[in-house]
């Protein structure tokens, strides 16, 4: 029985999930791709903000109760040239480093992310004699990333098995953002708040984290 290590990039997956309007259990995610073989670990990358609140650690401890691995990094703030601030935090290094470091206790590596920057760790594994599965939407993966996996699943093929039924994401519209006008950003960013707090409650018992 092939032994599989399980990669999530949670704002990968995020990310998906609003794009393609369903939300996405924890758990089934988790049980799904653990039934392709003997489950050596699961590791979701998340960032959080520098103050945790409640709501986030309860989704950190679900996590961790449903058996990942959780890895995460401080949310930093940056401010552009117009004043507008974001928040940014990459876990790259950490997906990277767990993918290399624990190469030798899986067989099989299935990578939920859509982001090329893993190409070349990916060419790296399957150099070694290992198998990458990558699985993300085909809008949001680069086909240099796709090219390099031994195997592509796209996450809506397995709706049926992933998805928490009855928490819906309002899939992401068509107009960019350049054609709303301010008030309708800021009721997007409102909105969005919104939907990371029923995203992360998905599979965890309402537990909801605010990216």
């Amino acid at each position: 029985m092939e032994r599989i290590g399980l990669f999530i990039d949670g704002a990968n997956v995020y990310a998906a999930a609003k794009r393609l309007g369903w939300n996405f259990d924890h758990r089934k995610i988790l049980e799904h791709f653990a039934g392709m073989g003997a489950l050596y670990n699961a590791f979701y990358y998340t960032a959080v903000p520098a103050q945790i609140d409640d709501k986030q650690k309860r989704f950190v401890d679900a996590l961790t109760y449903m058996g990942y691995t959780v890895r995460t990094r401080p949310l930093r703030e940056n401010t552009d040239e117009h004043g507008d601030t974001s928040r940014r935090a990459s876990l790259d290094i950490e997906l990277v480093t767990d993918l290399l470091t624990t190469e030798s206790r899986y067989d099989v590596a299935v990578l939920l992310s859509g982001d090329g920057d893993f190409e070349r760790p990916v060419e790296v594994l399957r150099a070694r004699g290992k198998r990458v599965i990558v699985a993300s939407i085909p809008e949001m993966t680069s086909y240099e990333l796709r090219n390099a996996a031994d195997e592509y699943v796209d996450l809506a093929s397995i709706r049926e098995q992933v998805e928490r039924p009855g928490y819906r994401l309002p899939s992401e519209g068509q107009r960019t953002e350049g054609q709303r006008s301010e008030g309708q950003r800021s009721e997007g960013r409102f909105q969005d708040r919104e939907l990371r707090a029923s995203f992360y409650g998905a599979g965890t018992g309402g537990v909801g984290d605010d990216r």
